[in-house]
C-alpha cells in the first residue's frame, strides 16, 4: 500500500505543477509586455550612455600627451630667464616718484630707471636682464639719494627695503 500512497502524491504533484505554472505564466505575461516596453528604452540609455563614455576616453588621452609635451618647454624657458625684483615700502609724497640707479639689470648710476607705483606706499621694479649680481640705490624724483649704503641682489632674487630719505 505504500506503492500507491507514493503514486498519488506524486500523481497530485504533477497536477499542482501542471496548474501553478498556467497561471504564473498568464500573469507574468500581461506585466511583461509593460515591463519590456519600460525596459526598453531603458537599455537604449544605456547603450548611448556606454558610447558616450569610451568617446570620452580617447579624448581625454590625447589632451594628456600635449601637455606633456608644453611643460618641458615651459621648465627650459625656466631656467634661462630669472626675474629680479626690487621693492621699496615707502611713502615719497603725493606727486612724487620713486627712482632706482645702479649696475645690472639694465641699470644706471647715471640715469635712474622709473619704479611701477603698485599700492600708495610700495614701488616695485622688475627685469630679467639681470646677468649677475644687481647692485642699486633708490631715489626720488630721481634727485634725492636714500640715506646708507647701496643695496645688492643676486639674480633671480626679491629685495625688499624700506628706504630713508633726508628732505
Amino acid at each position: 500500500m505504500a506503492k500507491k500512497t507514493t503514486t498519488k502524491k506524486v500523481a497530485a504533484k504533477k497536477v499542482a505543477t501542471k496548474t501553478a505554472p498556467a497561471k504564473k505564466v498568464a500573469t507574468k505575461k500581461a506585466p511583461a509586455k509593460k515591463v519590456a516596453a519600460k525596459k526598453a528604452p531603458a537599455k537604449k540609455v544605456a547603450a548611448k550612455k556606454a558610447p558616450a563614455t569610451k568617446a570620452a576616453a580617447p579624448k581625454a588621452a590625447p589632451k594628456k600627451a600635449p601637455a606633456t609635451t608644453a611643460a618641458p618647454a615651459k621648465k627650459a624657458g625656466a631656467k634661462k630667464v630669472q626675474q629680479t625684483s626690487l621693492i621699496a615700502r615707502v611713502d615719497v609724497g603725493f606727486g612724487n616718484s620713486l627712482y632706482v640707479r645702479g649696475s645690472g639689470a639694465g641699470l644706471s648710476w647715471s640715469k635712474g630707471t622709473l619704479l611701477d607705483n603698485v599700492t600708495p606706499y610700495e614701488w616695485a621694479l622688475k627685469s630679467t636682464k639681470a646677468k649677475g649680481e644687481v647692485t642699486f640705490k633708490f631715489l626720488i624724483n630721481d634727485e634725492i639719494w636714500a640715506e646708507g649704503e647701496n643695496l645688492t641682489v643676486a639674480v633671480g632674487g626679491t629685495s625688499i627695503s624700506s628706504p630713508i630719505f633726508a628732505w
